[in-house]
C-alpha cells in the first residue's frame, strides 16, 4: 500500500506542478506582451489602460498563487498530519447516530475553512480591488453578506448531509444512486428557488426605468422565440464596479437581469447584443447540454465512489486507524481533485464551442456584428480583462475563448 500512496502523491506534485507551470507561462508571456495593444482594441483601449489591466492581472495571479499554497497546505496538513485520523476517530468515540456523525464531521469542517480564509477574502476585497477602482463595499456590508452566506450554507448543507447520510442507511446497496438524485433534484430545485428566496437577500431587483430599452429587449427575445417575465436590474454598484447580465429561470419563463454598472457602461445595442448572445445559449439549449454532460459524469462518479468507500481500501493506503465513511469521502475528494485534473481543458474546449455558437446566433438575431464586438472591448476594458492570456492556459482555465479571438471571429463573420 506504501506503493500506492507514492504513486498518488507523485500524480498530485505533477499535477500541482503543471498548473503552478500555467501560471508561470502566463505570467511570463503578459510580462512579454502586456504592453502591446492587440489589433483588435486599437481605438478601444489607450497604453494607460492597458497597463492597468496588466498590473491588475498579475496582482491576482500572484495573490492566487498565495491561496492555493495556502488551500493545498491545509489539506496536506490534515490529511498526512494525522489530524484527520485523531478528528474522525475522537467522533466516533462519542457514539454518535449515523447522520448526526456526518453533520458533526463536515459541518464543522467546513466553516473552519471558510472563517480561515476569511484574510484572503478581506485582502482581496479591500486591497485588490480597492486598488484598482473595483469595490464599493463597506466592511459592514461585507460582513453582512458573509452571515447570510454562513446561515444559507449551514442550513443548505446540513439538509444535503443528513439527506445523503440517510439515504445510505436505508439503501445500501443502491444508495450511490439515490445520492446522485438528491444533488440532482436539489440543483434544479435551486435553479427555481434561488432568483425568488436567495438572490434578494443580497441585492435589491427592480425594474428597468427606461421604458425603450425594456421594450426593445421584450422584441428581441420575442424574435428569438424566447418568453421573459421581467427584464429587471440589479443594484450591483453597492459592492463592484465590475458588470455583467444574466437569464435566470428555467423552463420556458426567462428573467433578464442586468447589472447597474452594465446599464451606465453600455449603449443601446451593446446591450442588446450581450442578451442576444445570452438567449443564444438558451436556444442552442447549451445549458441543458452542459447539464446533461455535468450530471452523467456525477453519476458515474457517484458509482464509482460506491465502489471504494465500501472497501477498506483507503484507510489501508493512508493508514487511518478506523473505517469512517466520512474521512474516506475526504479521502476520496484528494484523489479525485488530480484524477479528475485532464477533464478541465475538455470540458473548456465543449463551453469555448457554445460560445462561438452563442456568438453566431446574436449575430443572426441582431443582424449585425457591431453590437457585441463593441460590448466585448468595453466589458474587457472596464473588467481589466488580460488581453494577452498564454494558449494553454486558456485551454485549461478558460471557459470561454481568448476576447481577442471572439472579436476577431464575429468581425470574420459579418464578412461572409
Amino acid at each position: 500500500m506504501n506503493t500506492i500512496l507514492i504513486i498518488i502523491l507523485a500524480a498530485y506534485a505533477v499535477v500541482r506542478a503543471f498548473d503552478f507551470l500555467l501560471d508561470y507561462l502566463n505570467y511570463r508571456h503578459l510580462k512579454a506582451f502586456g504592453h502591446l495593444i492587440p489589433e483588435e482594441f486599437k481605438g478601444g483601449i489607450d497604453a494607460k489602460q492597458l497597463k492597468k489591466t496588466s498590473d491588475y492581472t498579475v496582482d491576482k495571479m500572484r495573490f492566487g498563487l498565495i491561496c492555493t499554497v495556502f488551500d493545498e497546505a491545509l489539506i496536506l496538513t490534515f490529511i498526512f498530519s494525522g489530524l484527520l485520523d485523531a478528528y474522525s476517530s475522537r467522533l466516533d468515540g462519542f457514539g454518535l447516530n449515523f447522520i448526526v456523525s456526518g453533520l458533526a464531521f463536515f459541518l464543522p469542517l467546513i466553516f473552519v475553512k471558510t472563517f480561515l480564509e476569511i484574510p484572503f477574502s478581506l485582502y482581496s476585497t479591500f486591497r485588490i480591488e480597492n486598488k484598482y477602482g473595483f469595490n464599493k463595499m463597506t466592511l459592514k456590508l461585507w460582513l453582512g453578506d458573509l452571515a447570510k452566506s454562513l446561515i444559507i450554507s449551514a442550513v443548505v448543507l446540513s439538509i444535503l448531509i443528513s439527506a445523503a447520510f440517510a439515504i445510505i442507511t436505508a439503501s445500501p446497496a443502491f444508495w450511490w444512486f439515490w445520492v446522485w438524485l438528491l444533488f440532482f433534484m436539489f440543483s434544479i430545485f435551486l435553479m427555481y428557488l434561488s432568483p425568488y428566496a436567495i438572490e434578494p437577500l443580497f441585492n435589491k431587483y427592480t425594474q428597468i426605468e427606461d421604458e425603450s430599452l425594456v421594450s426593445d429587449i421584450s422584441s428581441l427575445m420575442q424574435k428569438a422565440g424566447i418568453k421573459i417575465s421581467k427584464v429587471q436590474k440589479m443594484d450591483a454598484s453597492k459592492r463592484t464596479k465590475h458588470s455583467n447580465a444574466y437569464f435566470t429561470g428555467i423552463g420556458h419563463v426567462k428573467r433578464i437581469v442586468l447589472f447597474d454598472t452594465l446599464l451606465q457602461q453600455m449603449g443601446k445595442s451593446e446591450i442588446l447584443a450581450i442578451l442576444a448572445h445570452e438567449a443564444g445559449h438558451w436556444k442552442r439549449k447549451h445549458v441543458m447540454k452542459l447539464l446533461f454532460i455535468v450530471e452523467t459524469g456525477a453519476l458515474i462518479s457517484s458509482y464509482l465512489a460506491f465502489l471504494i468507500l465500501n472497501s477498506d481500501i483507503l484507510p489501508r493506503i493512508f493508514h487511518l486507524s478506523g473505517d469512517s465513511l466520512s474521512a474516506k469521502i475526504i479521502l476520496l475528494g484528494f484523489i479525485a481533485s488530480t484524477v479528475t485534473y485532464p477533464i478541465a481543458p475538455v470540458f473548456n474546449l465543449i463551453s469555448r464551442k457554445f460560445e462561438w455558437e452563442a456568438d453566431r446566433f446574436a449575430c443572426d438575431l441582431t443582424g449585425e456584428n457591431k453590437g457585441l464586438v463593441s460590448a466585448l472591448i468595453k466589458l474587457s476594458a472596464e473588467n481589466l480583462s488580460n488581453l494577452h492570456p498564454h494558449r494553454l492556459y486558456a485551454k485549461f482555465h478558460y471557459s470561454h475563448p481568448p476576447v481577442t479571438e471572439r472579436i476577431r471571429h464575429l468581425k470574420g463573420i459579418s464578412e461572409n
